[in-house]
């Protein structure tokens, strides 16, 4: 590995993995996601993945239908235990050895999280997947992210989302839509871009810890991004870093 990173937490959005279906989990996207894990893994990478639950359930939206809010956050917790269960199971048929850590104590399928015991698994180069999110109402899988990557003192976060990088404007929508190669956190935050909710974004601020954001939809980007190919993704870089 000759390049800047070691350790690394990907965060994946439970949406990715709807794939071309309406609901619940795309095999194939599964498998596709597993073998770039994989990939990085096998060159020596300390991987560790957090993995949002919006293909099953969303807290944010059941309130806004009537539900309480804190009850429909811990549903979502239990949507990224589900997802991470099968990603779990998707890289340990490939021969990856994983561990499970919740923030939710649920000892029959997965263990606490405890700060150290994740380092050590680490080190030791077994893929960390934290699920449960941070373990309380009110905070997305963003922000358990951003916490978890400056616990275990990631190297960088990556971002996988369905667009390559950050952009001016939604690309989705604006064809000519600008992309930055690189962007200062104060840019990003002056120009109101939604990379991730401000709670996290404030926790890798306040930690300098490196964003970067990439199509996770591609294969061969995760392992371009850590080979520092500067043609894929954005990333975020501090002022006083």
């Amino acid at each position: 590995m000759a390049n800047k990173y070691k350790r690394v937490l990907l965060k994946v959005s439970g949406e990715a993995l709807l794939g071309e279906q309406g609901h619940g989990i795309d095999g194939d996207i599964l498998t596709q996601y597993s073998e770039e894990i994989e990939s990085i893994h096998d060159e020596g990478y300390e991987v560790s993945v957090v993995v949002g639950g919006g293909n099953i359930f969303r807290g944010v939206k059941g309130a806004t239908e009537g539900m309480d809010r804190v009850q429909g956050d811990y549903m979502g917790m239990l949507a990224t235990m589900i997802n991470s269960m099968a990603l779990q199971d998707a890289l340990e048929r490939m021969g990856v050895h994983t561990r499970l850590m919740s923030a939710i104590r649920m000892e029959e399928i997965a263990e606490p999280y405890i700060r150290r015991r994740a380092i050590r698994h680490l080190e030791k180069g077994r893929v960390v997947i934290f699920g449960a999110g941070t373990g309380n109402p009110y905070f997305t899988t963003d922000t358990a992210a951003s916490l978890r990557a400056i616990e275990i003192e990631a190297d960088v976060i990556l971002k996988g989302t369905r667009v390559d990088g950050i952009f001016d404007s939604d690309p989705e929508k604006n064809p000519d839509a600008e992309k930055f190669h690189t962007i200062s956190g104060e840019e990003v935050l002056n120009r109101r871009l939604d990379i991730m909710d401000l709670t996290a974004f404030t926790l890798c601020r306040e930690n300098e810890t490196p964003i970067i954001v990439f199509d996770m939809n591609k294969v061969g980007n995760l392992k371009k991004v850590l080979a520092g190919d500067n043609s894929v993704g954005s990333e975020v870089v501090w002022e006083d870093s």
